[in-house]
């Protein structure tokens, strides 16, 4: 059974930033009259081509159903003026959506969705005040039934997956003004959502004053840890030591999934600052569990080790041995998973087995074919996931399946133009 309704991580960021803070604001590259909401108005372009070919093995998926997914994901979830819909949530937008779709139109070589999504989270979801070039993270209508930002608040991994978004679609397109706003977004998070401490620096998931309850206390989200990000921004700006966001993510990645009886991640964990010790989330809203939010971090390793053949990814994703033995003993892998290593529900979920999917490719290929033939192609039907209003499924699903080992090398080593911002 797979569950009909996914809930996301930043569903729970409204809870946490509502200590009555107010923070700093986005002020757009590009400018133009705020968009109106018509959600039930899609998006209509020129159909792209797939740009790469299939590897010459059986664990990739095939760029015709890339293909086929990318476009009814458009006409599905983008409307003509490049805001993306959560059909799920009360057809609300949010950062990590509108940064999902840049990515996806940048891999598949779509510069007019990339450019119209861009455009629309430049102007609606930049935050009052115009102080700063990060996205406010969830946008939709308001209690007036007009239509408008919800919470101005950041989240950190929306931000990073645009900033990455932006930084390849520079290079494949060669348009320099994607690295300018790239650089002016880097600032910003670097100061907004980075705390040091000792020798090490580390990424929060949104504002400081939201995520640093206590001087020597933070909360982290796992799975917003993106090493492969992290040493793209260090090529782009080395005003800032990006590296050692590197660092700090495999140091709290390993911290955080010894609490696990099965060494698996957490959607939530919480560090001493002072010690450097990780304990589980004390916040019932922020529960420290293999769920939901956890399943990106398989992707995101993976990625380090796709594009940059990290060794630390590939000894971390060694940590998939429990659910590799799980899977072979029952055939199913259920979709949460407390401390103890105990299932807490018994439906399983597609967007789990697409993230372990792209883990699996990288350390046992064999595991990768069986979960794909078994578990992501029967879930897929008529060009959707699981069903046609999964937003969340579909972008996890296309994300883990695309061959990243196929984008060109260069993207990820460049001769830049000089920093100016």
């Amino acid at each position: 059974m797979r569950l009909p309704r996914v809930p996301k991580g930043l569903t729970v960021l409204t809870t946490v930033l509502t200590i009555g803070l107010c923070f700093g604001c986005v002020q757009p590259l590009l400018r133009q009259p705020a968009a109106k909401s018509q959600p039930n108005q899609t998006h209509q372009t020129n159909q792209p081509q797939a740009s790469y070919q299939p590897i010459a093995d059986s664990t990739a998926a095939s760029p015709e159903l890339l293909l086929q997914s990318w476009q009814l994901y458009r006409g599905r979830f983008i409307q003509g003026d490049g805001r993306i819909i959560d059909r799920e949530a009360d057809d609300r937008s949010t950062s990590e959506g509108q940064a999902y779709a840049l990515l996806r139109a940048v891999w598949i070589d779509d510069q007019e969705s990339f450019e119209l999504v861009l455009q629309w989270s430049e102007v609606n979801l930049q935050r009052p005040g115009g102080a700063d070039h990060l996205w406010a993270w969830k946008w939709g209508q308001q209690p007036n039934e007009s239509w408008g930002l919800l919470d101005p608040n950041f989240a950190s991994d929306g931000d990073i997956d645009a900033i990455t978004a932006l930084i390849l679609a520079s290079r494949r397109w060669n348009q320099p003004q994607y690295l300018e706003l790239a650089r002016q977004k880097l600032r910003d998070l670097w100061d907004l959502s980075t705390v040091a401490a000792a020798d090490s620096r580390y990424l929060l998931p949104g504002p400081k004053a939201a995520f640093q309850p206590q001087p020597n206390q933070v909360i982290l989200n796992p799975s917003y840890f993106a090493p492969y990000a992290f040493r793209l921004f260090a090529e782009v700006d080395s005003r800032r030591d990006w590296l050692s966001l590197v660092d700090s993510s495999y140091a709290v990645l390993e911290s955080s999934s010894q609490l696990s009886a099965s060494g698996l991640p957490s959607d939530w964990v919480q560090l001493d600052l002072a010690t450097g010790q990780v304990q589980p989330s004390d916040l019932l809203n922020l529960p420290s569990r293999y769920g939901f939010d956890a399943y990106r971090v398989w992707w995101r390793v993976a990625l380090d080790a796709a594009w940059f053949d990290a060794p630390r990814a590939r000894q971390y994703l060694q940590r998939l041995q429990p659910i590799r033995q799980q899977w072979q003993a029952e055939q199913k892998l259920v979709a949460q998973i407390d401390l103890q290593g105990q299932p807490l529900v018994s439906y399983e979920s597609t967007a789990q087995y697409a993230m372990l999917y792209a883990a699996f490719r990288v350390v046992d290929p064999e595991t990768a074919v069986a979960i794909y033939q078994q578990e992501l192609l029967p879930a897929y039907r008529d060009g959707f996931w699981d069903h046609e209003s999964a937003y969340y499924v579909q972008n996890l699903s296309w994300l883990g399946l695309f061959p990243v080992e196929q984008l060109p090398p260069d993207w990820f080593s460049a001769e830049l133009p000089p920093d100016t911002t």
